[in-house]
């Protein structure tokens, strides 16, 4: 197993040995919980200070990542502490969110002995190694946000089922690979093809368990937008985030970037399997959205992420000064028109004011805004922000509300007090 070196140096026998026994131990149901138990100062320490209803939720540290929020053991998700978006647009390698659906992962990887196969409806089937997968074309980049299908679902009312995600199952990084669209077209795409499947090496534990395969249709396939990355910000992929390659489609949920990247199927037909015709869908109208104790009439499989905005140089709770300039922090991004407009309210939504948006790194990616303001009035307020794009989405005042707690993307509202 190779983890995320910048030097390309062959890591030694004893080395790759001890990582991948790391890794294992890591991947135990226990492991997460022993580990925080041993280092008191990063156990104590909750960044988010989000609790639900299983209580107080641990930071935890597996291998390449400093201590992150547990979310589950095994399969092992991680979010990353809210508190450090407020670092910069771009996250760290060893802060971003980690997220499997299959318990039964890799712990080592051999790159040297690596394939991705393309096979289906193509012309030439091929197995390819890194190396000719990283020869087929110059390297193509993008700045872009990777954020989970049930990011802050554990903020739904009513409640759903499924983990109780605070908001740090986002990221957003420079991913460096090369276009699926160059791939397929060294394979040769059929005239029948429908869609395109992939596979990672993430299976089930159970034979009853659904294999984890996603599917794009073959048109956003061949646009030249999805990619296939072995590269974050600089580095190799870090293991947990999909070493040695990964799935990396700009502007859509997390849920189709497929990591540990082993298979890509073209189908002639709309691909059923569960986790496209069964999972990670919403209900089939304007706003994805039904009321609570109802049953969608369709749903359709989620796409695109909405256009969402934090505050983040506030905790919920803060106590601000009267009097004295602020300079308000935060964040916005949506699925690739663009942000263009981020207001903020410092009176829970009566009046609002234009912030000023900061270096735009892409269409992709999270936009930085900023905004002084000053308080005059002692007491208890609301802070609020909502971003705007450049296809006239705004992000609405009202919560949505699905069964899966899917696509939350409602003016979050910070409760502070000014003194």
């Amino acid at each position: 197993m190779k983890f995320s070196f910048v030097d390309n140096a062959a890591p030694s026998r004893r080395r790759i040995l001890r990582d991948a026994l790391t890794l294992a131990l890591a991947a135990s149901p226990l492991a997460s919980l022993a580990k925080a138990a041993a280092e008191p100062e990063a156990a104590d320490t909750n960044a988010e200070d989000v609790t639900f209803a299983a209580g107080p939720r641990p930071l935890v540290q597996y291998p390449q990542k400093r201590p992150l929020t547990l979310v589950t053991t095994r399969p092992p998700h991680l979010e990353t502490p809210f508190a450090l978006f407020n670092n910069g647009p771009i996250t760290p390698n060893d802060a971003f969110f980690v997220r499997y659906h299959l318990a039964n992962f890799p712990t080592s990887i051999d790159p040297d002995s690596y394939r991705l196969t393309i096979k289906g409806a193509v012309d030439t089937p091929l197995s390819l190694s890194l190396a000719e997968l990283k020869a087929l074309a110059e390297p193509i980049a993008v700045v872009a946000v990777n954020q989970c299908s049930g990011n802050s679902r554990g903020f739904s009312m009513p409640r759903v089922f499924g983990a109780q995600l605070g908001h740090g199952s986002m990221g957003n990084a420079r991913w460096v690979g090369v276009s699926l669209k160059t791939v397929l077209e060294k394979a040769g795409v059929k005239n029948d093809a429908r869609q395109v499947t992939f596979r990672g090496l993430d299976k089930p534990v159970l034979p009853s368990t659904p294999e984890f395969i996603k599917a794009l249709d073959i048109s956003h396939a061949m646009d030249g937008e999805p990619m296939i990355a072995w590269s974050m910000n600089g580095t190799d992929l870090p293991f947990l985030n999909g070493y040695p390659i990964r799935l990396v489609v700009p502007g859509y949920f997390g849920t189709y970037w497929v990591k540990h990247l082993s298979e890509i199927e073209v189908v002639d037909h709309t691909y059923d399997g569960f986790f496209m015709a069964k999972g990670y869908r919403v209900p089939d109208n304007d706003c994805f959205c039904i009321a609570p104790g109802t049953t969608a009439a369709q749903t359709l499989p989620i796409a695109k992420l909405p256009v969402r905005s934090f505050i983040t140089s506030v905790k919920h709770g803060a106590v601000l000064p009267l009097n004295k300039s602020v300079e308000l922090k935060g964040i916005a991004f949506d699925g690739g028109a663009g942000v263009n407009k981020v207001e903020v309210s410092i009176d829970g939504g009566k009046n609002w004011r234009e912030a000023r948006l900061g270096q735009d790194l892409g269409r992709f990616s999270f936009r930085e805004w900023t905004l002084p303001i000053t308080f005059h009035r002692k007491g208890a307020t609301q802070l609020m922000v909502r971003a705007s794009n450049r296809a006239g989405e705004t992000q609405p005042l009202r919560a949505d509300w699905n069964p899966g707690g899917y696509r939350r993307h409602v003016v979050e509202t910070s409760h502070v007090t000014v003194a």
